[in-house]
Formats: structure tokens, sequence, C-alpha cells
């Protein structure tokens, strides 16, 4: 059983923010799949958690688009489609242009450091095989790297929309990556997209996340239920990730 409380000091986070973030790793790394039932007391129990903080966790995952409810005040994890994923992919493509752009327009001396940072972490371990249970690692690392790159842009609610749309493209690539090689030109892009921030050349920097973007959406949409394939069932076959008791329907 996971316990929350031991984990939650009384001046950091509170227990559902705590709880959300938990919930979140767990529907990010496939560990509740896509349109699986969530089960109130399972997880209740999973996390050693009561009602009250778990259904306020899972209404803030609801607004992030990662949990819906159900007719019956009930809750699964959201499913994964192509359609789906084709929007959060014009978004992105929209948004955190829009962010990186800001980023390099405003970003000063401190910005440029905690991107040097980064992205040192961040290479290091494209550097190595970052599959099997070297992966969590890489995942941290590229998430704090694409944030750190939109952190500038001087909008928090742009800020806010680009790491819910990066979250649920997260999810895709990681049901992507259970069954599939990682993206040998994905490092290249990553150093291209950091040498032209530090640059300063908003327009270069941009056009290469546009490709990015467009080339690893590609890739996911190829192995994506399209309309009217239960969601559910094919990432099931995709990924032969094993699920915790409180996601088993």
């Amino acid at each position: 059983m996971t316990t929350l409380l031991d984990t939650t000091p009384a001046s950091g986070p509170t227990l559902s923010t705590t709880l959300v973030e938990a919930l979140r790793n767990a529907i990010l790394g496939g560990e509740l799949l896509p349109g699986s039932k969530l089960r109130l007391d399972e997880l209740r129990e999973h996390y050693d958690v009561s009602l009250s903080p778990l259904r306020e966790a899972l209404t803030r995952l609801v607004s992030d688009g990662l949990v819906v409810t159900t007719d019956k005040k009930g809750y699964r994890v959201a499913p994964v489609s192509a359609d789906d994923f084709r929007q959060v992919t014009a978004l992105r493509l929209n948004l955190e242009v829009m962010a990186l752009a800001e980023s390099i327009k405003r970003g000063d001396e401190k910005w440029e450091d905690a991107l040097v940072a980064t992205y040192h972490r961040l290479s290091r371990l494209e550097a190595v095989d970052r599959s099997g249970d070297k992966l969590p690692a890489w995942e941290r690392a590229h998430r704090a790297f694409h944030i750190t790159l939109f952190s500038a842009c001087g909008m928090p609610l742009l800020l806010r929309f680009c790491n819910t749309l990066h979250d649920l493209g997260d999810r895709y690539r990681r049901l992507f990556l259970a069954t599939n090689s990682p993206d040998r030109n994905v490092p290249a892009e990553h150093e291209a997209i950091f040498n032209a921030a530090l640059d300063r050349d908003a327009e270069r920097a941009c056009e290469i996340l546009r490709q990015h973007l467009s080339r690893t959406g590609a890739n996911l949409l190829s192995v994506l239920p399209e309309a009217g394939t239960p969601s559910g069932q094919a990432t099931r076959r995709s990924t032969r990730r094993r699920v915790s008791p409180a996601a088993q329907q």
C-alpha cells in the first residue's frame, strides 16, 4: 500500500496535491490504463487516504483532461484515440511555439541558466540507453527541459495550458514507448532547439519545435486507435503493461 501521509510534510504540498501527482504519474506511466474504471474504495485503500481528498484530486485531474466522469458519479481514466491526439498536437503546435517565442524574447540570465541545467541533465540521459527502468528518469528530465523552454513567456495562463498539453502528449508518447524503441532523432532535435534558444534565434527555435512536434506526432498516430475502436482494448494490446489492482475492472 502506498501511504501519502508520511510523505506529505506539514509545510509542504497538501495531501490533495500530493495525491494528484501520484495519480497523475500512475496515469502517465500506464499503471492506470486509458478507459479503465477508477474504483474509489480500491484507490482509497491503495493510497491510504479518505474519500474527500481523493474526490478533490480526481476533480482536478478531470480539469486537466486525464480523468473523465461517468453518468453514475464515477470516474474513468480518459480514453485515448487518434482524434484526441490530433487535437492535442494541433494545440501544442500553436501554444508551445507561442510560449517559446515569448520566452526567448523575455528570458533573462536566470532563465538561460535553468535552460542550460535542464538540457545538460537531459542530454546525459539521452547519450545512453534510456529504455526499461531508465525511462522514468528520462521522462522527468524531458519534461523539465520542455517546461523550462516556455517558463519565461511571462503569461501564467499560457504556461498552464502548455503544462497541461505536455502532460496529455506525454501519455501518448509513453504508451508508444511501451512497445517501440526511442526515436533516434529526438536527441538531435532537442540539441537544435536548445542551441537556437540560447542564440536568441526565435524563428529557428520555433521552426525546429514545430518540426519536432509534427514528426513525433506522426509516429504516434501510426499506433493509435481511430474513432470507433475501444481505446482501453486497443491500449491493452499495444502496451502489454501490468495494471495495479486499483485500476482493474
